[in-house]
């Protein structure tokens, strides 16, 4: 396609990044399992990210919006690469958890800079097809980077899983040093990083949150309902063990299933960018992504499980190309560091928080019970953000492009 060969640096970049997280949580999964077998340890490696995500987001998007995002993403992944080769190493749990408390770090500079990237670097009549095409990325590595890691498992072991995760990180580092600079020219002098910047940092933030209510309501609704998402997701291999008896193979094979189904979505969402609006793709999207995760849940077959996952897969690729589009668009890029940081709190906190109580209430009551109802949360949640969509006020309101 035109836009692949047109921006096939940042596909070739990023989608090497994308690989590389989904080998590193296989082979990072295997290594601490063996090195411990202990479940606690095991939690231990989903507790540690946030919380790193959540700590350094407090500094991080005053650093990214005075820094070149280039710069920033070149060493971001660098300091991955490193991080991830020193990791089998380790013999101690506490060293491992303090590498990847710093490979979270970087993790957290990476992704705001690369959205402000995006966001300069692609016109806005190209933002959403360009966004579904880079979720089709996102999807086949989700694909191709697990069973990556499982073949060189079998054919060697995690060290050497975790060294090819290390090369994919440097080769996005070397993909992005490639690229253009899309910042404007950086001030001669920077201002030292202080409480007082902080807060006036702060305050900016907060005046654009003020100003733009309409931004705010969507950016709310949709990250609720993706948080929801994402905790429901920390009980899907236990519902198909548990409620629908599958074996390992099958979960695997249902697993892979739902990523076919995003990559095919992220193909159609491409090829009709231009013809739907980023507010189409978000409304219907969502909602129909949380009514097949609602669905999943209400499955007592294997193949209403699968058709269901199939097509959340299909949905959320559409629903998530017009969201990207649409906070491109309307977040100015020079507090786009800021913002994104202190929205990544905000989600990082709101995950763990709808996680916990999943996890809480599936103890309490059963678990098919409490995931449908999270699941018809969503559905509210979504159905609102719809609502809020198509209302009088986001009609008139919303950019050029999005309505």
């Amino acid at each position: 396609m035109k836009m692949i060969r047109k921006y096939y640096l940042i596909f070739f970049g990023f989608g090497f990044s994308y690989l590389g997280n989904w080998i590193y949580l296989v082979a990072l999964n295997l290594f601490v399992w063996h090195l411990t077998e202990s479940p606690a340890a095991m939690a231990g490696i989903y507790i540690v990210g946030p919380i790193a995500r959540i700590l350094t987001s407090f500094i991080a998007g005053s650093i990214i919006d005075r820094s070149n995002k280039r710069k920033l993403m070149i060493l971001s992944d660098i300091s991955r690469g490193v991080i991830v080769l020193l990791m089998p190493f380790m013999e101690s749990i506490w060293l491992i958890y303090l590498l990847l408390f710093m490979a979270n770090i970087a993790s957290s500079f990476f992704a705001p800079s690369s959205t402000y990237y995006i966001t300069k670097a692609v016109p806005n009549e190209e933002k959403q097809q360009f966004n579904a095409l880079l979720g089709m990325f996102n999807s086949g590595s989700f694909l191709i980077g697990p069973a990556l890691a499982g073949g060189l498992i079998l054919l060697f072991d995690t060290f050497v899983a975790m060294w090819v995760n290390s090369l994919t990180f440097f080769t996005c580092a070397w993909a992005i040093y490639r690229l253009p600079n899309v910042d404007e020219p950086a001030e001669a002098v920077k201002p030292p990083m202080t409480w007082k910047l902080l807060k006036e940092d702060y305050v900016t933030v907060m005046g654009f949150v003020k100003k733009d209510s309409l931004f705010i309501k969507i950016f709310l609704f949709f990250q609720l309902t993706l948080m929801i998402a994402h905790a429901l997701d920390s009980q899907e291999a236990t519902f198909i063990k548990q409620q629908l008896a599958l074996s390992d193979s099958l979960y695997g094979t249902m697993v892979s299933v739902a990523g076919v189904g995003a990559i095919v979505g992220g193909i159609v969402a491409a090829k009709y960018a231009n013809k739907f609006t980023s507010r189409q793709y978000i409304a219907n999207g969502l909602f129909l992504t949380m009514f097949f995760y609602s669905l999943f849940y209400c499955s007592s077959t294997m193949y209403l499980a699968l058709i269901s996952f199939v097509a959340l897969g299909f949905f959320m690729a559409f629903s998530n190309a017009g969201y990207n589009t649409f906070y491109q668009v309307s977040v100015p890029a020079e507090i786009m560091g800021r913002f994104g940081s202190i929205a990544n709190i905000f989600q990082s906190t709101i995950q763990i928080l709808f996680t916990l109580i999943i996890g809480l209430f599936s103890e309490w009551f059963t678990l098919q019970f409490t995931t449908i109802s999270f699941g018809l949360l969503g559905v509210l949640f979504a159905l609102l953000l719809y609502i809020v969509l198509y209302s009088k006020k986001a009609s008139s309101q919303i950019k050029e492009g999005l309505a």
